[in-house]
């Protein structure tokens, strides 16, 4: 692989944001910075003419994209087509997401997700099975006629050996005592989420390993003053990670404002929880036999009740920084550093680092996606 060196962008670092500097990129990996007058001659200099380079954006939650359903297409094929779909909104690591569906739906989602990693399709992690162990009182969108319980067999397919990460969103007041711990032994990410858990509750599932919390305000107990609720347990909680899906419809950005000044940017992620839409030609899309009607990225069954978004990650950050007044350090933080360290991948990708994967994404002057890098290997985006 050729050895690249990436010039004429600042350039995000953990801490920091550097000028008049180099990134060095060699056999996929990144080397380090250098002064552009100091890159080795073995380099190829790439100008990127201005604009951020960033790390690539981690998506946790992502039911579709590119006009394509996981729980339609539970397939190899599906989940390259959702991936490339948000490739081009500089996600450079995702999580398709299945929502809750028979068993056999799960079954052959989770082999598509390891015939995923098995071929090394670009960006894919893992997969995130949200639901069907959830609470019919806070379904949303999903269909309760396919909740089931957590038992024994249930715990044996969702911790069965994964080349990647594996995400199961479920209602802990609705397990058995010991399941959440079993999961998060066989190395299983265990959210909370679809829930009507209380405080006490939720401590306990704390307690036995929780790993973070799906889409926080959306679908959990709320915070309030003699019941603080799910929401409550989150905000306290210092160990564990929570999703966020800013797009100023699923949660008031006042309240996203109030939940990060309380919990800290450190455990907060941007996640999209898109749909097919996002990423593809089409709007109206039907899940689960009911039509979704998607305006100006709305996405709403029959009801009103919100369907997932539509979405992507560079408007999740860009939000973040116009809607919830973060600095760019601290939105890219919770769209690459932060998931990286829920998904224990952080000495591999999440940020701009010597020794860590090239996963980049670079923006222009007005924050548009230019290109992606996933292991250094480049793809330009209109």
């Amino acid at each position: 692989m050729t050895s690249t060196a990436l010039l004429g962008a600042q350039i995000v670092l953990a801490d920091r944001l550097v000028q008049d500097q180099a990134l060095l990129i060699a056999d996929g990996r990144i080397i380090g910075l250098s002064a552009p007058g100091a890159v080795p001659e073995a380099y190829q200099r790439i100008d990127l003419g201005g604009g951020t380079l960033l790390p690539g954006f981690i998506d946790t939650q992502v039911n579709g994209g590119g006009d394509v359903l996981l729980n339609d297409q539970p397939t190899l094929e599906g989940i390259s087509a959702i991936a490339r779909a948000h490739r081009q909104f500089g996600t450079t690591g995702l999580l398709p997401t299945l929502i809750s569906d028979h068993p056999q739906v799960v079954d052959t989602a989770l082999a598509a997700g390891e015939a995923a990693l098995e071929q090394g399709v670009p960006g894919v992690l893992g997969l995130h099975i949200e639901g069907p162990h959830l609470n019919p009182a806070k379904k949303g969108i999903h269909d309760p006629d396919r909740f089931t319980l957590v038992d024994a067999q249930v715990i044996e397919r969702l911790g069965a050996p994964t080349r990647g990460r594996r995400i199961v969103t479920l209602a802990p007041e609705l397990a058995p005592k010991g399941a959440i711990a079993a999961l998060t032994r066989a190395d299983v990410l265990v959210c909370a989420g679809h829930s009507m858990a209380d405080y006490a509750q939720t401590r306990a599932a704390l307690a036995e390993g929780l790993a973070g919390f799906t889409h926080l305000f959306n679908a959990m107990t709320q915070f309030s003053s003699r019941e603080p609720g799910m929401v409550g347990a989150a905000l306290e909680d210092r160990n564990t990670h929570v999703g966020l899906i800013v797009d100023g419809l699923h949660v008031h950005p006042a309240s996203l404002r109030v939940a990060l000044m309380a919990r800290g940017a450190e455990g907060a992620m941007l996640v999209t929880d898109a749909m097919p839409p996002v990423g593809g030609q089409g709007l109206d899309f039907t899940l689960m036999g009911t039509k979704i009607t998607v305006t100006n990225g709305d996405c709403r069954g029959p009801d009103g009740t919100l369907a997932g978004s539509g979405l992507s990650m560079i408007a999740a950050f860009n939000n973040a920084i116009d809607l919830l007044g973060c600095d760019m350090l601290t939105a890219s933080r919770m769209a690459s550093g932060n998931p990286a360290r829920f998904l224990r991948l952080e000495t591999e990708t999440g940020s701009i680092a010597p020794g860590l994967r090239a996963d980049l994404v670079h923006l222009d002057g007005n924050r548009k996606v230019t290109a992606t890098w996933i292991g250094g290997q480049r793809e330009d985006h209109a």
